[in-house]
């Protein structure tokens, strides 16, 4: 009998995130709806939502992190404590492994994100990094995804995939079904066997997190 694939969306936002508006319970209550075996909460330079979330689910959240760091994002689970943004890639990258995290690195050819990696900076994170995001639902260009399937094919990294949602309506767009896991460690081993699902968001989503910015900019004091 064929061992049941758990579906993980690797990566999601909370209201912890400044450009979310969703309430970890409402991401809670959306994973459920949607099907998910596991969801990693990686809210930027912030752990506060997947803590919160994972106290009301703690058999379906792992806490996650996005970290923005010099040059581009990090995408990490696992994360046990908080990587603060504004670090270099290669202080940011050894801080996670310090504390036994999950390494990826989010939408690593998105030509619409803020920073981005070339090549050679890519290539000299490889000793670090457990897999690559190759399928980002929020990533406009497909070419862009294609961009990362093909740099993880050509240089033996795992794959991994997420809806980067930031309203209820998103979550599990993209995922990726892999074999029973417990922890980081095993994680490492279960998305060398994983197989990517989903599809791209349409363009409008991107107006979820745009109202987000503007809505807490009002609410400032």
């Amino acid at each position: 009998m064929m061992e049941k694939l758990l579906r993980i969306d690797f990566h999601s936002h909370t209201i912890w995130s400044d450009d979310s508006l969703l309430m970890p319970a409402d991401l809670v209550k959306a994973a459920r709806k949607k099907g998910l075996d596991k969801i990693v909460v990686t809210d930027h330079n912030a752990i506060g939502g997947a803590l919160e979330a994972q106290k009301l689910a703690p058999d379906l959240v792992i806490v996650g992190e996005e970290v923005m760091t010099t040059t581009g994002e990090i995408l990490a689970a696992y994360v046990q404590e908080l990587i603060p943004s504004g670090l270099t890639p290669l202080e940011a990258l050894k801080r996670l492994r310090d504390q036994g995290a999950f390494i990826g690195l989010s939408h690593p050819f998105d030509r619409h994100r803020l920073g981005g990696w070339t090549l050679v900076e890519l290539e000299g994170m490889l000793s670090y990094l457990d897999a690559l995001e190759t399928l980002n639902a929020r990533t406009i260009h497909a070419e862009d995804n294609q961009r990362a399937v093909d740099f993880a094919l050509a240089h033996h990294l795992s794959a991994i995939a997420g809806s980067d949602s930031h309203a209820g309506s998103e979550v599990a767009t993209a995922w990726l079904e892999v074999p029973s896991f417990s922890d980081a460690a095993s994680l490492r081993n279960a998305v060398k066997y994983g197989r990517i699902c989903g599809a791209r968001s349409p363009f409008w989503v991107h107006y979820y997190s745009s109202w987000a910015r503007l809505r807490k900019k009002w609410l400032r004091p």
